[in-house]
């Protein structure tokens, strides 16, 4: 079971940069050439390879868009690369690096070392690796909630998830259960992780409030990946909901209460 998940999330992975309001890059992960291709979204074009550590394979880009962190699984390290050059940084010794993730707060980046049976801690600012968490055998995928309290890492091997609390770096009690476990992904309200069982056909949901797994849900053969769609901007519906103050509560729609009348009025 160990190589077979190993073999399952060892495809390259692909993050976006925002420039603006849009994504401008995407960076893809190339496991077999020890690279990232950066591609040009508005015209589809692949710009020339960075080269990184050994097995490039999770990904992921700080909030601000000025970094992406790259986990190098046989290279036992992290590679930054800075986002406006395309140039490779120092790579960040950590574990057997396979996936990243960076807190909202684009303070930490959180890697899931798979046959470390850990997860490091790295300061953003400064590209310092903190004290390994130890959590179950090879976690796999890892996500932040959105308020960026918590990560929880699939560990594939020990058909578990564990939460760590950001705060302390403290792991948590492992949900169990689970069947090879891979991909996570949380809701855009931070109330349910959704996790791909990857020798279970199925993906579980987990209450991140209690931690409690739900029934299973029945999808096709060896899930692996897992993505939410975001949350849709709310829009006004009547002229109430304009009033006192409440036009503020649309997404930076509106400027003031008149052009949020006009919305509900006109649809424009």
């Amino acid at each position: 079971m160990r190589a077979a998940l190993i073999t399952l999330a060892s495809c390259g992975l692909l993050a976006a940069s925002a420039g603006g309001t849009l994504a401008s890059t995407a960076y893809v992960t190339d496991f077999a050439s020890n690279s990232v291709t950066p591609i040009d979204l508005a015209t589809n074009t692949p710009g020339a390879e960075i080269k990184v550590g050994s097995a490039p394979r999770g990904i992921a880009i700080t909030p601000d868009g000025k970094t992406a962190d790259v986990a190098n699984q046989f290279s036992d390290s992290v590679t930054p690369i800075d986002v406006a050059t395309n140039t490779p940084g120092t790579e960040i010794k950590v574990g057997s690096a396979v996936w990243v993730a960076i807190t909202p707060d684009g303070k930490t980046a959180y890697v899931a070392n798979g046959f470390s049976n850990s997860v490091t801690p790295i300061d953003v600012a400064t590209n310092t690796p903190g004290t390994e968490i130890r959590v179950g055998m090879d976690p796999v995928g890892i996500a932040i909630t959105p308020d960026g309290k918590t990560a929880y890492v699939a560990n594939g091997f020990s058909n578990s998830v564990t939460p760590i609390d950001v705060a302390t770096n403290t792991p948590g009690t492992e949900i169990t259960g689970l069947a090879g476990p891979v991909g996570v992904a949380i809701t855009p309200d931070g109330k349910t992780a959704y996790v791909t069982d990857a020798f279970g056909k199925a993906v579980t949901p987990i209450d991140v409030a209690t931690n409690t797994p739900a029934t299973e849900i029945k999808v096709g053969e060896t899930p692996v990946g897992v993505a939410i769609t975001p949350a849709a901007t709310p829009v006004p519906t009547s002229k109430h909901d304009c009033n006192k103050g409440g036009w503020k509560n649309f997404d930076g729609m509106f400027k003031n209460q008149g052009q949020c009348v006009k919305f509900v009025e006109t649809g424009r």
